[in-house]
C-alpha cells in the first residue's frame, strides 16, 4: 500500500510541476531517489508518465485524459459550459472545440459540430500543442511568465507551414491574447483552418479549460476575429459565473 501511496504522490507531483527532474521530485517529496526512479519506471511502463525532449525530466501523458474527462464531468464543466456553448455555435455556426489542460497540452473532451458541410473537425482526445492552437495560446496567456519561458525553451516545433515558433512573436501573441482576452490562429494547427479561443478560469485563477471557435480560413477570416472574440468572452462570463 505504501509504494502505491508513493507512486500516485510521485505522478500528482509530475502533474503538478512538468516537466521535472528526478532531484526535484525527490526533494519535493523528501523520498530517496531510488524509491523516486522505481516509481517512475512503474508509472512509465503503464503509460502514466513519459520522458520529455529535456533529458532526464518527466511530464504526465495522455492516459490522464480519461480521468481528466470523469473530473470534468464531477465537477459539472460540461454540465455548466455546454448550454452557453451551444448558443454560441448556434451564433457564429461554426464549430466550437473543449479542452482541458494535460502538461503541455491540451486534450479535447468536447465537441460541437457547425451545420456546414465545409467545417473544422478535431476527435475527441485530440492532443493540442499549446503554441499551435488557439486555445492553447489562451491558456498559455493564463500561466506565469516562468512557465510560459520554460515551455517556449523546449523549442515548440512547426505542425504547418504557418505555426509560429519564434519565441519573441510567440511571447507577442501571449501578450496581445492577455490585452484583448482572446487568442487566435490562422492555419497554424491545421492547414486552412482558424480559430479564436478564450479560457475559463475558476474562482483562484487557474484556467480549468479553454474553448474555440474554430472554422474554414476562408469564412473565419480576420474581419471576424474581433467581433467573434467578443462572442466568446460573453460565453465566457456566462459559463464562469455558473462554475463559481
Amino acid at each position: 500500500m505504501n509504494s502505491v501511496l508513493t507512486a500516485l504522490r510521485v505522478f500528482e507531483a509530475v502533474a503538478d510541476s512538468q516537466p521535472i527532474g528526478l532531484s526535484e521530485l525527490a526533494r519535493r517529496l523528501d523520498v530517496p531517489k531510488s524509491t523516486v526512479q522505481r516509481c517512475l519506471k512503474t508509472l512509465h511502463e503503464a503509460g502514466w508518465v513519459r520522458p520529455t525532449s529535456e533529458e532526464g525530466r518527466w511530464s504526465i501523458t495522455g492516459r490522464a485524459f480519461t480521468v481528466g474527462s470523469a473530473v470534468a464531468a464531477g465537477d459539472h464543466l460540461r454540465d455548466a459550459a455546454l448550454p452557453a456553448l451551444s448558443a454560441l455555435q448556434s451564433a457564429v455556426g461554426e464549430t466550437i472545440h473543449l479542452a482541458v489542460p494535460d502538461g503541455d497540452e491540451l486534450v479535447l473532451v468536447e465537441r460541437l459540430d457547425s451545420p456546414h458541410q465545409l467545417r473544422a473537425f478535431l476527435a475527441l482526445g485530440t492532443r493540442l500543442p499549446l503554441h499551435a492552437a488557439a486555445t492553447g495560446k489562451a491558456y498559455l496567456a493564463t500561466l506565469p511568465d516562468a512557465r510560459i519561458a520554460a515551455y517556449l525553451q523546449s523549442a515548440p516545433t512547426k505542425v504547418t507551414a504557418h505555426t509560429r515558433t519564434d519565441p519573441v512573436r510567440l511571447w507577442n501573441e501571449i501578450n496581445l491574447a492577455r490585452k484583448r482576452g482572446y487568442a487566435t490562429t490562422e492555419e497554424e494547427l491545421h492547414e486552412g483552418i482558424s480559430a479564436v479561443a478564450v479560457a475559463l478560469r475558476d474562482r483562484t485563477g487557474v484556467a480549468r479549460a479553454c474553448f474555440s471557435i474554430s472554422g474554414p480560413s476562408s469564412r473565419l477570416t480576420p474581419e471576424l476575429f474581433e467581433e467573434y472574440g467578443s462572442k466568446a468572452l460573453l460565453t465566457r462570463d456566462t459559463i464562469e459565473r455558473v462554475l463559481r
